[in-house]
């Protein structure tokens, strides 16, 4: 078993990082941040484009390159170190998981092109204003049969839900928890974006009133495909959270060089080498945690499961420890709004609790492990 990534996997790590050092610097983050749609089309249509992005784990029979999970991990480990604002982690790590764990094909083959293309975004809406992770969290109602479905509540925290062009959302039949696609401009649907702590990764509130919606996979048979797509979005967040953790001790090792307090550079004292050093063994352990759940999830091990929680659990309180550690470490600049700590910290911080948080997911692996 072999988790070097190969030649061809750090290349493309290598082109993404080039082209998100050019497209997504501090400066754009802050732009992008600003604005209500919270990214830009012409990038995003770059990236389907030009280096496949949207489409590189989507088989190639519905539009997009064949590659596995491993490669996805490469990309967002790289997205998470730039803080791309983009809705890439909707697109690809919820809703295109969630349609190819479907089983339906004839909505893959609707679907999955749009989203290889770039030309369709998409999300999922699992979480309602209760803001439960689990099966018994879904209480929106779906009503129909066969091919006329309407559904009628309110998902809450829905990522890039305002922009969404197709949603995918779970909803409660007499039969269980089931799939329903809605179209973004579906009628009886209301989208509020929502005020977020991390700016960079915008969510909304959706509002259905008799919405039409088509159903995906079969009746009743939601939680399934839910419980995996969650435990793959587990796995890119890792990722995710990875790169943002290296990105964050990068920064904190190179002011250490740099910054002279009593005439020598701080990284000579005891107290700031020991947090670096910290940081540097949580940061090395997180990315085993993330690459051997990528593994796991390229492989469609059966420790799927269990892995995508021990990453997720893991990863998360190695990024918020090792974000706040670098706002410590660059003392007063790091906590003025000028410095980009921040915006890692917050980012680290609604990653943590995003698909729940480590003592959720915790009490998951003891769950999965028989504990």
């Amino acid at each position: 078993m072999n988790f070097a990534f190969s030649e061809e996997q750090e290349e493309l790590r290598k082109s993404v990082r080039r082209f998100l050092d050019d497209k997504s610097p501090e400066a754009e983050v802050r732009r992008l941040m600003e604005t209500t749609e919270g990214y830009d089309p012409a990038v995003w249509a770059q990236m389907a484009q030009q280096l496949g992005l949207q489409g590189l784990a989507i088989p190639e029979e519905f539009g997009g390159s064949g590659y596995t999970y491993v490669e996805l991990i490469v990309v967002l480990e790289e997205m998470g170190r730039a803080l791309l604002c983009a809705p890439y982690f909707s697109t690809v790590a919820l809703a295109a998981n969630a349609l190819l764990s479907s089983g339906d094909d004839a909505a893959k083959k609707e679907y999955l092109p749009g989203i290889a293309s770039g030309d369709t975004i998409a999300t999922v809406a699992l979480t309602e204003p209760a803001g439960r992770w689990d099966e018994a969290g879904v209480t929106l109602e779906a009503k129909g049969s066969g091919d006329s479905w309407t559904l009628t509540g309110t998902k809450s925290f829905v990522i890039d839900g305002h922009t969404a062009d197709l949603i995918i959302v779970a909803a409660r039949t007499p039969a269980g928890v089931s799939l329903f696609a809605v179209p973004g401009d579906a009628p009886g649907l209301t989208r509020t974006p929502l005020a977020t702590m991390d700016q960079t990764r915008k969510q909304a509130k959706l509002e259905f009133a008799g919405t039409p919606a088509r159903l995906v996979g079969a009746d009743g048979a939601g939680w399934a495909t839910l419980s995996k797509t969650l435990d793959l979005a587990a796995v890119a967040l890792a990722a995710e959270q990875v790169g943002g953790a290296q990105k964050v001790l990068d920064m904190s090792v190179e002011y250490a060089k740099v910054r002279v307090q009593f005439g020598r550079p701080i990284g000579s004292f005891q107290a700031i080498k020991h947090k670096c050093a910290d940081m540097l063994l949580e940061v090395e352990s997180a990315k085993s945690a993330a690459y051997y759940a990528g593994w796991a999830a390229a492989e469609d091990s059966d420790e799927l499961p269990v892995v995508a929680s021990l990453a997720k659990a893991y990863c998360s309180d190695a990024y918020f420890h090792a974000s706040a550690e670098n706002i410590q470490i660059h003392g007063g600049i790091g906590f003025t709004w000028e410095h980009p700590a921040h915006l890692y910290f917050k980012r680290a911080k609604s990653s943590e609790l995003y698909l729940g948080d480590p003592t959720y997911h915790r009490e998951l692996l003891a769950q999965r492990i028989g504990l």
